[in-house]
C-alpha cells in the first residue's frame, strides 16, 4: 500500500477535527442546560430567602421589646 499523499494526510485531519469539532459542540450544548438549569435553580432559592427574610422580620417585628433585666434591680 502506498503512503499517503499529504493531502490525504490533511483531509483525515480535517475529518477527525470535525468529528472533535461536533463532539465538543454536543458536550458545549450538554454543559449550557445544566448552567441554565442551576441558574433557575439559584434564582428559585433566592426567591426563597427573599421571602423568609421577610417572614422572619415580620415576625421579630411583632415580638413584644424586651423587658429589663431582673439582674439589674437586685444589687
Amino acid at each position: 500500500m502506498p503512503a499517503s499523499s499529504p493531502i490525504d494526510q490533511i483531509a483525515e485531519r480535517v475529518e477527525r477535527l470535525l468529528v472533535r469539532h461536533e463532539e465538543v459542540q454536543r458536550t458545549n450544548a450538554l454543559l449550557q442546560e445544566q448552567v441554565d438549569a442551576l441558574t433557575r435553580e439559584r434564582d428559585g432559592l433566592k426567591s426563597r430567602l427573599a421571602a423568609a427574610r421577610t417572614r422572619l422580620d415580620a415576625l421579630l417585628e411583632r415580638l413584644p421589646a424586651e423587658p429589663p433585666s431582673e439582674d439589674s434591680h437586685h444589687a
